[in-house]
């Protein structure tokens, strides 16, 4: 084999995708092989990263294998599954387009596209990398015939120390208040942020009036972001519901720290990182099953069937009344955290990579 190249609609520095990305490559470049990333749109703050895709048909050697990583819709996908090199799909899921309906015409047309594209690369994949047995069996249906389940590359193991000067300042600033809920993830429709905002609302005027919510997350789609604002200020909480983004590694470590609890009602979800940095922080999780969250999870929290929001208002406030029960959540947040397998998720992503490249029985 010559090379290990990679191929992404935008390599960005700070999401999931461009960190797996980039622990590939390190990878790669660690076995001493050659490894370049290449994109559809440059992102200014990883332009020295990245090459154009169609350079690539000037620099591609005999025995290359490509790499994929697959969670939009974009030119490239389809430019990828033409060439003659075996490609490896490394699937990240794509957010049902009719999530998005109700709010943006342009992203549920860009889903549906990207719908459209898995099911044309997925037959012709080598291998399909998945970060989930739920979004597996989504590439299996798409017509993956190979598939591997591998968690996302990244999450940093031991969990990241958190900023000594925010864990003091959300501290002092919780002083006499209720409990602190944390909710991470974008802002988009499936998060479904408004639930969680209404179980807050429940939960302020039967158990907890002082129960306070800090949600972490960029906004995916303006228009529903700014109506998670409107919302809770038509609850009543605009003061106790707070929106922070754009925060640094250690700062959102400080916020796993100092909160009570992570409420996640997400409707979809292909992996849950925020779940899992829950869980090495030891913050106990109360959290919807819905898509991969039972998967992840593995029992170390508080599943939900439902999410009524006096259901998730109660379930919140009957973890937090029990000392004991917090102690073995946090237990058992820790030992699912360490059983994930993530710190040698790069050398399973490089091997199921070198795997790909032997011939198989579709090969001439």
């Amino acid at each position: 084999m010559t090379g290990i190249h990679q191929f992404v609609p935008m390599l960005h520095r700070h999401d999931a995708v461009g960190v797996h990305t980039r622990t590939l490559r390190d990878r790669v470049v660690a076995a001493g092989m050659s490894s370049r990333i290449y994109t559809e749109i440059p992102d200014p703050l990883t332009r020295d990263e990245t090459r154009p895709y169609l350079d690539y048909e000037s620099e591609c050697e005999p025995g290359d294998v490509l790499v994929y990583q697959f969670a939009t819709q974009s030119v490239v996908a389809d430019w990828v599954a033409d060439r003659p090199e075996p490609v490896v799909l490394d699937y990240h899921s794509i957010t049902p387009p009719e999530f998005f309906g109700p709010w943006n015409n342009g992203i549920t047309r860009g889903q549906v596209g990207a719908l459209h594209q898995l099911a044309r690369m997925a037959p012709k994949a080598r291998l399909g990398i998945a970060h989930s047995q739920f979004i597996a069996d989504e590439l299996q249906r798409a017509g993956c015939a190979l598939t591997t389940v591998i968690p996302v590359a990244g999450v940093p193991v031991p969990p990241t120390e958190p900023s000594a000067d925010t864990v003091a300042w959300l501290r002092s600033r919780r002083q006499g208040a209720g409990h602190q809920w944390l909710s991470v993830g974008r802002l988009a429709p499936n998060k479904r942020h408004e639930q969680t905002i209404a179980a807050l609302f429940v939960a302020r005027t039967s158990s907890d009036p002082g129960a306070c919510l800090t949600i972490v997350g960029s906004p995916t789609e303006a228009s529903y972001a700014r109506a998670l604002r409107t919302y809770a200020a038509a609850l009543g909480l605009a003061d106790a519901v707070v929106f922070v983004s754009g925060i640094s590694d250690e700062d959102l470590a400080a916020h796993y720290r100092t909160a009570d609890v992570l409420v996640m009602l997400s409707d979809h979800e292909g992996f849950g990182v925020p779940l899992v940095e829950a869980m090495g922080h030891g913050l106990p999780v109360v959290a919807y099953d819905g898509g991969a969250v039972g998967e992840i999870l593995g029992g170390a929290g508080t599943l939900l069937g439902t999410k009524h929001p006096r259901l998730v208002a109660d379930q919140v406030a009957g973890l937090l009344a029990d000392a004991e029960a917090v102690e073995e959540r946090r237990r058992a947040g820790r030992s699912r955290f360490d059983a994930l397998g993530l710190a040698d998720v790069g050398d399973r992503l490089f091997e199921a990579v070198l795997s790909a490249s032997r011939p198989g029985p579709r090969d001439p």
